[in-house]
């Protein structure tokens, strides 16, 4: 295994890439440790002690611990996503918009260039209801006023767009997807920190006598989740496809039996960083009118655990998983394609049969992935702040839930960092990462990482 690292090292385009990505993700963490004048920080970090269990060190979690720090990172990516999504969702509903992204490198650079102008607008909105809400909701602010406020806009809008400029340059010039390598050194950061807090619940006995045997449960529950989201991501439907035989020239082509692959999780993470970035913006744009009396029950209600929060972001995780394949994958091209060579599913009919027939399989396994999303979204949510049923009205039977569990209704309180989401979005990057690393080794003839790679060879002469 060693070897096969230090194979990474003796190829000089490779060796660029992989040490200019390890620099920006340095660059990144260096911006995190950077503070935002004029916020108190001791009463902020506080603050997020106290809502460990909530929708804020969810978030906090995301951003490395910025958002806890108030750091001039502290809104992240998460704009910049947001931004993407809003573009995403126009070329579907605004037709110039679609004919625009047809015209190849042009129009994505086009696209680009407005993602950039609408990540700044974004962050700028985000930052001003950051700044109003800290200066409502305590004494998190040295020296309240206007003058903070444009201070915190200013500051934070400036950190976010060198986030995203980051994240660009990580994926034109290094090795991987810019946006995940940067989400994903954000949550890592955060695994000593969740180690630490098992460690001292284990130490103080926090669950009673029965801690060590929680314990030994909840390791070998994360050992099993991060073995059911490897199986899972590896898992793909391999559709048979016949090729005919043809004659070009004097040499006869074609004639084989291959298959397409299908993955089940075919969007990933995206569809989890969408919803969640979705359902956290009116979160943050409104925290400091959260305890107004019109506002207050629906910002209750969006809060984490609560029933209508839930049900939204799995209605969005089924949204975005099906809106991202719609995106990246296109079934009348592949069938078109198939069909140019000669190509055809053992069946089924060329054309817009099998595209139909493509499309139909693409959609069922896309629920069984979107389902899968779901599940292993909501267990640090099940873990941490649990499941408020006890919350219903009366008319859809809160009061039957009443006689749950406490920790049921209220979690664990385990800041959950080795599962769900976060482990999702690790598991996920560090995944395509060293896919398209093994790639690079292969073509250049060395070992990949995995046992099923190897140096290739040329042709052996047997005597």
């Amino acid at each position: 295994m060693v070897e096969k690292f230090l194979n990474i090292f003796r190829i000089p385009d490779l060796r660029k890439r992989v040490l200019f990505t390890m620099a920006m993700l340095a660059i990144y963490r260096l911006g995190g440790h950077l503070p935002t004048p004029g916020v108190n920080f001791l009463k902020l970090e506080q603050a997020f002690s106290q809502n460990a269990g909530s929708l804020l060190g969810f978030v906090d979690l995301f951003s490395g611990g910025n958002l806890r720090r108030m750091t001039v990172f502290a809104l992240g990516i998460m704009p910049y996503i947001t931004a993407s999504i809003i573009l995403q969702l126009l070329t579907v509903v605004y037709e110039p918009l679609a004919k625009l992204q047809k015209e190849g490198e042009l129009g994505r650079k086009k696209i680009t260039e407005w993602t950039r102008y609408i990540t700044i607008m974004l962050s700028a909105i985000q930052s001003f209801g950051i700044a109003i809400g800290l200066e409502k909701a305590g004494d998190f602010v040295l020296n309240p006023g206007p003058g903070f406020v444009l201070m915190t806009m200013l500051t934070l809008t400036a950190g976010s767009t060198f986030v995203m400029w980051l994240g660009e340059q990580i994926t034109d010039r290094g090795i991987g997807n810019g946006m995940s390598l940067l989400i994903f050194a954000g949550i890592v950061v955060g695994l000593p920190r969740g180690v630490e807090d098992l460690w001292q619940k284990a130490a103080n006995a926090t669950w009673g006598p029965v801690t060590p045997v929680l314990m030994i449960g909840l390791v070998i529950f994360m050992i099993a989740v991060v073995g059911f989201i490897v199986y899972v991501e590896r898992c793909e439907r391999r559709m048979p496809v016949q090729y005919a035989k043809r004659v070009v020239g004097r040499k006869v082509m074609g004639g084989q039996s291959t298959h397409l692959p299908l993955r089940v999780n075919a969007g990933g993470v995206m569809p989890v960083i969408f919803a969640s970035s979705i359902l956290t913006l009116p979160q943050t744009i409104g925290y400091g009118v959260k305890n107004s009396r019109y506002f207050s029950d629906l910002f209750r209600m969006l809060g984490w655990g609560e029933p209508l929060y839930t049900l939204l972001y799995a209605l969005g995780i089924i949204f975005f998983a099906y809106f991202y394949v719609s995106i990246v994958f296109n079934p009348s091209e592949v069938a078109d394609n198939m069909r140019k060579y000669g190509g055809f599913i053992p069946g089924i009919r060329p054309g817009k049969r099998t595209a139909d027939y493509i499309n139909d399989v693409m959609t069922r396994i896309t629920l069984v992935g979107a389902l899968y999303l779901i599940v292993i979204s909501f267990i640090p949510e099940w873990m941490i702040a649990g499941i408020h049923l006890n919350h219903l009205p009366v008319w859809l039977g809160g009061g039957l839930f009443e006689r749950l569990p406490v920790w049921v209704t209220n979690g664990l309180g385990v800041n959950f960092y080795f599962g769900g989401t976060s482990l999702l979005i690790v598991v996920g990057v560090a995944m395509d990462t060293v896919t398209q690393i093994e790639a690079q080794l292969i073509m250049r003839h060395y070992d990949g990482f995995t046992a099923r790679s190897g140096r290739i060879r040329g042709r052996r002469n047997w005597s």
